[in-house]
């Protein structure tokens, strides 16, 4: 059977026994902050489980998407090494809520393995827990299992718990000896791939309490999986999961891509790793999350880097990752067709990290290998710490890559001084963090008051205050500072990238500057400028005055921060996640994880999209203190890794956006005015930073690139005439180098009836050199006639002189002598007896209308 039926005759089975097929749910638990990946057929339903949650129906049957690469699961460093483990696969499971529960899954598992797909009976083993008694009795009289292939175990291998506490139960796996010696029991749970697991049957039937009690749930639940990619290879008959018509399609094209064939474990092994993380990039990419420096992002950038690295086995030293995905589609794009949607998506996103992955490897690998060469010299057989941290830190060379390569050469790594180096290097990171009070040489940790867990906690009334009575809980000189603590305040302290507010203590008739805050224990300490050496005194009433004007600039700038996040994840994808961010009155920043620079065609249409909204003047909704889990049910965004108390604060503006938000923020959308994005640019790899702008600072920026704007009107304007200039002084400078003419013609005249004639064709570029020529030569000729011809577009043009003596005798025309000319042209014109112009089309015979000028002079002059 190919893997396609497989897959549908478990649905089939199921869906004839009454279960609802439901889709499989993202490999990116986004409403599960707790988890890096979907890893269990279960994580969907976990609600229910925990009793927070119900469905339209009580069974359900599905293959679900799975993820695991560390704990007790999996080891990412056997993954291709051995024959049944994986990074991705599907689980195939079955569900019961408060439905069905041990006799029918024990009796339908056995079915479906034994008569539909015709398993050997007598190769099969069950193991329960070693008190359950009911499963065990099950399998002996609901099923024709051999019984003393019924087998039990303890908590290790045969009991299931959520956590530490909550829902929990014992389950009953099922394995396949694959070995000649099917009937020894000693296999089963003994880690050899002889003898594998294929199912498991958890029955969810007791509560865990905080003291570790076990109590009977009112409804007892049924959660099945079973690894797919183990089952086809069981039953396509292969002793490699890699061998099935799962993997197969992905090695072949990594055989046509590499050259080498799937033969040797030498090459079996990088093709196997390939095919695997292939199949959890493309997955975990089309569900949202992108290859990066934290969290899920960098369990991708591991298993991308390290297929990376076992392509170089194949000599696959260019991107190729990215072209295994069209095979995915073609073979898993009817059961998952979100990976066609996003198909390409996905390759520009493997293909970009692929691209930097290479320039790192190529100089990790150029260092690793003189580390190397060293070692053999000297005899060394542990590449030191130093070594490692100087390839990770300043080469970007990934520790574990470095283990791997490592270890194929036979050598050892000193993780312990490495992992020295790393913490000394964290250490001066947070020394050489100078903290806001450095300008006074004060550090945050070491303020203290004494009695300070005495007070009462600060109340903050800065969410709808900037204005409050209070009164002074406490104060304390600190070398050249001054500290208040008050029972209320308004003044917002630093946190979630919203900076310090400012503003003023009243005491009595006198305003106390405040420069900064500063949390001691869960209490707000203003930090004040006290240069009059004003009274301060434990009960001294008090008005805490916030600088208005500025907390507005800063909450509109976080306001807006929720709408870019909300648009980036419209217009570039569900992958975008915030890395980090700066509000302050001016500007705000925003760190974000993509792969790639953004297009100035995206960046329009997040401004687009975010000043659109603005404009429907969508109201704030502050859901304040509330449960968390009420707040993961109203669909607030959260990320994995992020740290959630019981009790969160969310802030919804209308239906675009809402987020889990301890900040303060306008009353509606409106109040933020116009949004303008400054700037976009890589802070690191899959990291963008985002700088913009809103309300007052869009209009200081629209006046700064105003007045920019005029500046380089001015700027272009001088330009321009300082190019007229030089146009004018080039052009005089080329015309005094061409009267160099001049001289030649007036060196030899023609003489008729004593009267000079000069005569010459002239390099005029346009008319205005024409005249300035017959300027020339009508300024150096004392007596006689001039002709010049010059070429003017293609056109000659014609001027003639007469001198005045000559005008005298009545006979010579300048007019009559330039229009006789300029006929032998095609031409025609006249003009003034001393000066006269003509043009004519004929440009051809120049020469000959030059040598007949004579003739036309003597004409007139007889």
């Amino acid at each position: 059977m190919t893997s396609r039926e497989i897959r549908k005759q478990f649905l089939d089975y199921f869906e004839g026994r009454q279960h609802k097929i439901v889709h499989s749910a993202p490999v990116i638990p986004f409403e599960d902050p707790t988890l890096l990946f979907t890893n269990a057929g279960m994580n969907q339903f976990k609600d229910v489980f925990l009793g927070t949650g119900t469905r339209e129906y009580k069974r359900a049957a599905d293959t679900q998407k799975c993820i695991r690469v560390s704990g007790k699961h999996n080891d990412l460093e056997e993954v291709g090494h051995d024959t049944y483990h994986h990074t991705f696969f599907e689980m195939l499971g079955n569900w019961s809520f408060g439905d069905y529960y041990k006799a029918e899954a024990i009796e339908w598992a056995w079915e479906l393995l034994s008569k539909v797909w015709g398993l050997p009976k007598e190769r099969l083993f069950v193991t329960v827990y070693r008190t359950d008694d009911e499963a065990f009795e099950l399998w002996k009289t609901k099923t024709d299992i051999k019984p003393s292939h019924i087998l039990r175990f303890d908590e290790k291998d045969n009991f299931w718990e959520m956590g530490d506490t909550g829902p929990c139960g014992p389950c009953s796996e099922i394995h396949i000896n694959l070995t000649d010696d099917y009937d020894d029991p000693s296999l089963v749970n003994a880690g050899t791939a002889g003898c594998i697991e294929i199912w498991n049957l958890v029955f969810i039937q007791y509560n865990r309490d905080e003291n570790g009690t076990l109590h009977d749930l009112p409804a007892k639940h049924v959660d099945t999986g079973m690894g797919f990619e183990r089952l086809c290879a069981v039953l396509q008959g292969k002793s490699s999961n890699y061998d099935t018509d799962i993997f197969m399609p992905l090695i072949r094209e990594v055989e046509k891509l590499s050259g080498f064939k799937y033969g040797s474990e030498e090459e079996k092994i990088p093709m196997r790793v390939i095919a695997d993380h292939i199949r959890t990039l493309t997955f975990a990419i089309t569900d949202g999350a992108v290859p990066s420096n934290d969290g899920r992002g960098y369990v991708l950038r591991r298993l991308l880097r390290r297929a990376s690295r076992y392509g170089r086995k194949l000599n696959l030293k260019e991107p190729f990752l990215h072209k295994l995905v069209h095979i995915l589609t073609e073979t898993m794009g009817d059961v998952f067709p979100e990976i066609i949607h996003k198909k390409e998506f996905v390759e520009r996103v493997i293909k970009s990290e692929e691209e930097s992955f290479n320039r790192t490897l190529d100089r990790g690998i150029e260092l690793f290998d003189e580390i190397i060469k060293g070692l053999k010299s000297s005899g060394g057989t542990v590449i030191p710490g130093a070594d490692i941290f100087k390839l990770y830190d300043t080469y970007g060379f990934p520790v574990d890559l470095t283990n791997v390569m490592a270890r194929e050469l036979g050598y050892g790594v000193d993780e312990d001084g490495f992992n020295e180096l790393m913490n000394e290097q964290k250490t001066r990171a947070r020394e050489s963090s100078k903290d806001k009070f450095s300008s006074v040489n004060i550090n945050v940790n070491d303020i203290s008051f004494d009695g300070i867990d005495d007070l009462p906690e600060t109340e903050f009334t800065g969410y709808d205050d900037l204005r409050t009575p209070a009164h002074i809980l406490s104060s304390k000189k600190q070398q050249d500072t001054e500290f208040i603590i008050l029972d209320r305040t308004p003044f917002y302290v630093e946190a979630g990238g919203q900076i310090d507010d400012t503003g003023n203590i009243l005491i009595a008739d006198n305003s106390l500057e405040v420069i900064d805050l500063v949390k001691v224990n869960n209490r707000i300490a203003h930090v004040i400028k006290n240069e009059n050496g004003v009274a301060i005194e434990k009960g001294l009433e008090a008005i805490a005055d916030v600088d208005s004007g500025r907390r507005w600039d800063i909450m509109r700038n976080h306001s807006c921060t929720h709408f870019m996040h909300a648009a980036l994840r419209k217009v570039l994808g569900t992958h975008v996640q915030q890395a980090g961010s700066y509000v302050g009155p001016e500007r705000l920043r925003f760190d974000f994880s993509h792969f790639g620079k953004m297009t100035a065609e995206e960046i329009k249409e997040v401004e687009i999209i975010v000043n659109e909204q603005l404009r429907r003047n969508l109201p704030k909704i502050h859901h304040r203190n509330i449960p968390f889990e009420q707040a993961k049910k109203m669909g607030a965004l959260m990320f994995f890794g992020d740290k959630y108390g019981d009790k969160v604060n969310v802030v919804q503006f209308g239906d675009f956006t809402m987020e889990f938000c301890g900040g303060t923020h306008v009353r509606n959308s409106s109040e933020i005015g116009l949004f303008k994005i400054l700037s976009e640019a890589s802070i690191s790899s899959g990291v963008r930073r985002i700088e913009a702008t809103t309300g007052l600072g869009v209009e200081r920026y629209i006046e700064s690139q105003m007045h920019k704007l005029h500046e380089q009107e001015e700027k272009y304007q001088e330009l321009l005439e300082q190019k007229k200039k030089l146009e004018k002084e080039m052009a005089e400078l080329k015309f005094k180098q061409k009267l160099d003419i001049i001289p030649k013609i007036l060196a030899a005249p023609d003489k008729v009836n004593d009267v000079p004639v000069y005569k010459g064709v002239v390099p005029a570029e346009n008319q205005d050199e024409m005249k300035s020529f017959g300027n020339e030569m009508q300024s150096r000729v004392k007596s006689g006639v001039v002709l010049l011809v010059g070429v003017v577009e293609e056109k000659a043009s014609l001027i003639c002189i007469v001198t005045d003596d000559l005008i005298k005798s009545g006979k010579l025309s300048a007019g009559k002598l330039v229009g006789d000319a300029a006929k032998m042209l095609g031409g025609g014109g006249g003009g003034r007896p001393n000066i006269a112009t003509a043009g004519a089309k004929d440009v051809s015979k120049i020469d000959d209308m030059l040598s007949a000028f004579n003739g036309i002079v003597s004409k007139y002059l007889n």
